[in-house]
C-alpha cells in the first residue's frame, strides 16, 4: 500500500485564509442582501500600471514570431532582469549583490515554502508569534517541527519569539541556540518594523551561532521612514548568515501574475555532518534546476518594466494609494477608540481587540455587525489571540465605507 507524508498529519486545522474564506461564503450565502467589504487577505485591488501591461503585450507579440519565440528559459531567471533587481534594490541603497546570487521565481510565498529542502531536518528552528502560516506550516510538512502539543498550542521542537505589546513587537534574541530564523519586516500581520541597530542584533546572534535568517523583506517599498532598513543586507556581514525574500504581487500588484525573487549570497554556508561548509548558493541553484523550470518569459518582461522610469512612478501611485488607505483605518480605528500598530511603514493595521474578546469572537462580530471582513490574530500564533489585522489593499471606497460602519459598531 502507498504510505503518506505523516508529516501532514501535524497540521493543525486548516489554513487560516481557507477557514475565513469558509465563514465567509456562508455568511453571504444566509444575507445575500448585505454587501461584505474585505480587509482580511492581503490581495491588491489597483489594476496592472500602464508601463507593465505594455512591456507584457510586446513580450506576447515576440514569442509569437519564429525569430523571438522563447521556450523554456534559465531556471535561475533571465539576466535582463536580475541585473535590473540588482542596480535597483540593491545597488541604490549601497548593497553589493551578485546577478548569480539572484533568482527569479513565481513568488515569495512558494520561495519561502520550498527554501526548507536545502536544509536538513535536525535544524532548530524559530519563528516569530505571530507569524506568516507558511514558515511555520512548510516546517512541519517537512519534519522538522516535531509533535504538536495541544495544551499549549506549540510544537515540540519550534522556538517561538513572542512579538507583543510587552517588548513593543520587537522580537528579542532567543535563549537556545537556533539554526534557522524567520524574520519578516516590515512584519505580516503586525506592520511594525526594526530599526538598523535591532537588525545587527540577529546577524551577530547568527554569525556566533552559525545560523541562517531566512528575512522576508516582501513589505519593504512600503517604507516611508528613514531609519527602516529595505534590505537585511543593509547590514554589515549579513550576506555570511542571511537569505533574503522578495516580491512583486504588493509592491507591483502580481498576486496573480505570480513573480518574486531570493537572493542567496555566495558567501553564505551551511555545514555537512562532517561540518564540511557547503555553498548555500549552490544548493539552492540545484534544487531550483531539478524542481523548477523558470517563470514565464512574458511575466519577468513584466517585471522588468516595474524598474522602467514610468513603472517605477506608477508603481509609487499605487503604493501612495494603498498607504493612504492605512492612514484611513489606523485614523478611523483610533478616533473610534481601538488601540493600533503598523500602518505606517507597512499596508497592514494590526488592531487590539475590544472589551476583552477573542480574535475569532471579533471577527464574528465584524461580520455580522458592520459586513467586513478582516483576519484574527490568533490565526497567526498564540502571541496573536486578542488582536487583529486590517489590510489597506482594498479601494478607498469601500476602505472609507468600512472603517464608518467598525466605527458605528456598538
Amino acid at each position: 500500500m502507498v504510505r503518506i507524508n505523516e508529516n501532514f498529519l501535524e497540521l493543525q486545522d486548516s489554513y487560516l485564509f481557507s477557514t475565513i474564506a469558509k465563514k465567509v461564503a456562508e455568511f453571504q450565502k444566509n444575507n445575500p442582501d448585505k454587501e461584505v467589504i474585505k480587509l482580511g487577505i492581503g490581495d491588491v485591488t489597483r489594476p496592472i500600471v500602464p508601463a507593465v501591461v505594455s512591456a507584457m503585450h510586446e513580450a506576447v507579440n515576440e514569442v509569437g514570431t519564429n525569430s523571438n519565440f522563447r521556450g523554456y528559459g534559465p531556471e535561475q531567471g533571465y539576466e535582463f532582469l536580475r541585473k535590473k533587481i540588482v542596480e535597483n534594490d540593491y545597488e541604490k541603497r549601497g548593497v553589493n549583490i551578485d546577478i548569480d546570487e539572484v533568482f527569479i521565481s513565481d513568488g515569495a510565498k512558494c520561495d519561502c515554502g520550498n527554501i526548507v529542502d536545502i536544509f536538513g531536518i535536525e535544524n532548530k528552528v524559530a519563528i516569530t508569534d505571530p507569524v506568516y502560516p507558511v514558515y511555520l506550516d512548510t516546517n512541519v510538512m517537512s519534519g522538522r517541527s516535531g509533535k504538536y502539543n495541544k495544551e499549549n498550542g506549540k510544537y515540540e521542537n519550534i522556538v517561538y519569539i513572542p512579538i507583543t505589546e510587552s517588548n513593543n513587537f520587537k522580537p528579542e534574541l532567543p535563549e537556545e541556540k537556533v539554526d534557522m530564523i524567520y524574520l519578516c519586516f516590515p512584519n505580516n500581520p503586525t506592520g511594525t518594523t526594526l530599526s538598523k541597530n535591532e537588525l545587527e542584533k540577529w546577524v551577530k546572534y547568527a554569525k556566533e551561532n552559525k545560523s541562517v535568517i531566512l528575512y522576508d523583506s516582501a513589505y519593504e517599498a512600503f517604507i516611508s521612514e528613514d531609519d527602516i532598513p529595505h534590505s537585511i543586507y543593509e547590514i554589515q556581514g549579513a550576506k555570511d548568515v542571511a537569505i533574503e525574500f522578495r516580491s512583486f504581487s504588493k509592491t507591483a500588484g502580481f498576486t496573480g501574475l505570480r513573480c518574486g525573487y531570493v537572493v542567496v549570497p555566495k558567501a553564505l554556508k551551511g555545514y555537512s555532518k562532517d561540518e564540511n561548509e557547503v555553498s548555500l548558493n549552490k544548493l539552492w541553484n540545484r534544487r531550483q534546476c531539478t524542481k523548477f523550470n523558470g517563470a514565464s518569459y512574458i511575466i519577468q518582461k513584466g517585471a522588468e518594466a516595474v524598474y522602467s522610469e514610468e513603472g517605477q512612478k506608477q508603481i509609487k501611485e499605487n503604493i501612495a494609494y494603498y498607504m493612504e488607505n492605512a492612514r484611513i483605518i489606523k485614523k478611523g480605528l483610533n478616533d473610534a477608540g481601538f488601540v493600533t500598530y503598523g500602518g505606517i511603514n507597512s499596508p497592514y493595521v494590526w488592531l487590539k481587540v475590544p472589551n476583552g474578546m477573542t480574535s475569532w469572537e471579533f471577527f464574528d462580530k465584524l461580520l455580522n455587525e458592520a459586513n467586513v471582513v478582516g483576519t484574527p490574530g490568533v490565526g497567526f500564533g498564540n502571541c496573536g489571540e486578542g488582536y487583529f489585522r486590517l489590510t489597506a489593499f482594498g479601494t478607498k471606497e469601500n476602505t472609507i465605507k468600512a472603517i464608518e460602519r467598525i466605527a458605528k459598531m456598538k
